[in-house]
């Protein structure tokens, strides 16, 4: 998985550079998550602008990395998301379960 990761006011920002997170690559992005948590690097920014597909997989990539943040006492949050990706959370009712932000900076405000 492409993806870039930069240190911002605290949080870890993960910025999604594929258009696609599905079976192919959202074991990557699981794997990226929990090694930032098992760092101790608890509060995390998912920035999805790039995404404009998602699947099963990759929401249950997205919510292991949450329920481990919750876990350590930390929050994953998710930034940026197309339209037809917020409908995917929207579907499966995860819009109630994730922090979700139009950018990084209200992310940062919360």
């Amino acid at each position: 998985m492409n993806l870039n990761r930069e240190k911002i006011k605290g949080y870890n920002v993960l910025f999604i550079q594929e258009e696609r997170i599905d079976a192919h690559n959202s074991g990557e992005l699981k794997e990226a998550i929990l090694h930032l948590i098992e760092q101790g690097e608890v509060n995390i920014i998912v920035q999805l602008a790039q995404v404009r597909f998602i699947d099963s997989s990759g929401l249950g990539a997205l919510l292991s990395g949450h329920k481990n943040a919750a876990l350590k006492s930390g929050r994953l949050a998710i930034t940026n998301m197309q339209p037809q990706v917020l409908s995917m959370f929207e579907l499966t009712r995860l819009n109630r379960v994730f922090d979700i932000y139009t950018d990084l900076n209200e992310a940062f405000d919360r």
